[in-house]
């Protein structure tokens, strides 16, 4: 049997803020939370993210990132609606492409992509 995702860890400095955008824009609910961060949940299946206190200060793009795949609405639409809850556009170089790249209030960025993937 091979592994699956359980847990993406995200390191931030205000792990609440970070999960009440990160709920927002995925769906997902608090499951823990303590002294050193927050847990959220999607639906079953979906990994956990793990928001955890750091202090140390984000210096470049970030190694790792999100695609978010819009399900019930255009990509132009879900951008809006991103933007909306805190996330900026963001150019980290990526020239001419067919995904919007954003940056989360945590600094954190990711993409969102035109439509799901069949």
């Amino acid at each position: 049997m091979a592994s699956k995702i359980g847990e993406i860890i995200l390191d931030c400095a205000d792990p609440e803020a970070a999960a009440a955008f990160w709920c927002a824009a995925l769906e997902y609910r608090v499951t823990a939370r303590d002294e050193t961060g927050v847990a959220i949940a999607g639906p079953a299946g979906a990994p956990t993210l793990l928001l955890i206190v750091s202090t140390d200060p984000k210096a470049a793009k970030t190694p790792i990132h999100f695609d978010l795949w819009p399900t019930d609405r255009d990509q132009a639409e879900e951008v809006e609606r991103l933007v909306g809850l805190g996330a900026q556009p963001v150019d980290i170089g990526q020239r001419d492409v067919h995904w919007v790249v954003l940056r989360a209030p945590s600094g954190h960025e990711f993409c969102v992509m035109p439509r799901q993937p069949a």
